[in-house]
């Protein structure tokens, strides 16, 4: 019988959804429980167990993330109207990413996973870009209302002493919809203390863009506190490293992005930071090409994948049909996470597993043997072939077993 790798301190486990929630189980038996005493404080983030607990336990998994200080964490769904009547909700619950970010604060880090294999689909890119997401309020924490018209809407701030301030948006004479969305003064210098620190640590250029000549207050303040964090403390640093703060406007930035070799943090606000990561994973080869960790301002960390719940191929699942479905992203996640807990532990046998898990999962795509997404994009080879969801993870599964032995 094997010794098995002791984890000295529980790492908080976020189970999830659908097709994501199927790969989890497999990463877990196959790849982890075989060599690791695996401590886990478990929490089901299923749409369903959401649900009746009226999203307790995703406020639960947030302070138990604060205890321990390491979460992974499975996809999950945010419920629309039609996934309400799908799973017979009671509401559309939240955005659990958006609960964790609220209640951790910090910044969301993600960056492409690459295999020499695959090239990215822009040419000009020669080394990986991070994308540094704003992990609070925003969209994710907006008020929303549908109104009925006639009437006037109106944006109003009663400060505890002092005069009410009050705008008027817009008179509805028909119909319409509202949204008012929030940030601090706090979180966004944390973001920028946070993004100025990484691209310090990994000595590359720092990008924030945003679009401050339409949104002059809103997006302006962001644009201020990157600049004063900037000039008062981060500029001699940056200076001395050879490295570069830049900011421009999101449009200007995507072109320049299409232009440039790569190798920058690109600082974004919360949905900027979405969609310019996914668009960055998919130039990469796939969604689930991509890391992705939320730092913390208080030294939490929480490790996820980047994608969804791959909906589609659940579906496929459930009628008892193969899928092909790409698990690279949540081996990450739980190698991030193991990775951190065995660094935070003083553990390195914990961290060797971490790397040895990362290496077999390149190992398996590099061989040729990969889920039909980056077939579709890979570099011809003789060895090239397709595999099905539990046959990539069994792969990796014999090449980990090789290192550790």
């Amino acid at each position: 019988m094997k010794t098995k790798i002791q984890i000295k301190t529980p790492l908080v486990e976020l189970d999830g959804d659908e097709m994501t929630r199927i790969m989890w189980r497999m990463i877990k038996e196959k790849l982890l429980f075989p060599y690791l005493d695996l401590s886990v404080d478990y929490y089901d983030l299923h749409i369903k167990h959401r649900d009746e607990t009226n999203d307790q336990v995703t406020a639960d998994a947030a302070k138990a993330i604060m205890k321990y200080g390491v979460g992974v964490k499975c996809a999950t769904i945010t419920p629309n109207e039609e996934r309400v009547r799908e799973y017979e909700l009671k509401k559309a619950w939240k955005s659990p990413n958006a609960t964790l970010r609220a209640a951790l604060d910090g910044t969301v880090f993600r960056k492409p996973i690459s295999v020499r294999n695959i090239r990215p689909a822009v040419s000009s890119w020669k080394k990986p870009i991070i994308v540094g997401r704003h992990a609070y309020g925003d969209v994710y924490s907006s008020c929303e209302i549908q109104v009925d018209g006639p009437g006037t809407a109106e944006l109003v701030f009663s400060p505890l002493s002092g005069k009410s301030i009050r705008k008027k948006i817009h008179f509805f004479s028909s119909p319409g919809i509202l949204q008012a969305i929030h940030n601090t003064d706090e979180s966004i210098a944390s973001f920028a203390r946070s993004c100025f620190a990484f691209a310090l640590d990994q000595k590359i250029d720092l990008w924030f863009s945003t679009k401050d000549t339409i949104s002059k207050t809103y997006d302006g303040r962001f644009r201020e506190i990157f600049s004063r964090e900037y000039e008062h403390f981060w500029k001699e640093a940056f200076q001395q490293a050879g490295i570069e703060y830049f900011f421009t406007l999101i449009d200007d930035a995507v072109a320049r992005i299409m232009k440039s070799e790569g190798g920058i943090l690109w600082a974004l606000k919360n949905y900027d930071g979405d969609v310019m990561s996914d668009m960055i994973a998919s130039a990469n080869g796939s969604l689930a090409m991509m890391t992705s960790v939320l730092v913390s301002p208080q030294g939490y960390f929480e490790y996820e994948a980047a994608h969804g719940t791959v909906q589609k191929h659940y579906y496929r699942h459930l009628q008892g049909k193969e899928t092909s479905s790409n698990s690279t992203a949540l081996i990450f996640a739980w190698s991030g996470g193991l990775r951190k807990r065995g660094e935070l532990d003083a553990t390195p046998e914990v961290v060797m597993f971490a790397d040895f898990l990362e290496a077999a999962a390149l190992e398996t795509i590099e061989s040729g043997i990969m889920t039909g997404d980056l077939l579709l994009v890979a570099d011809p080879g003789p060895n090239n072939r397709k595999v099905n969801t539990e046959e990539f993870i069994e792969v990796v599964a014999t090449n980990l077993e090789k290192k550790l032995t």
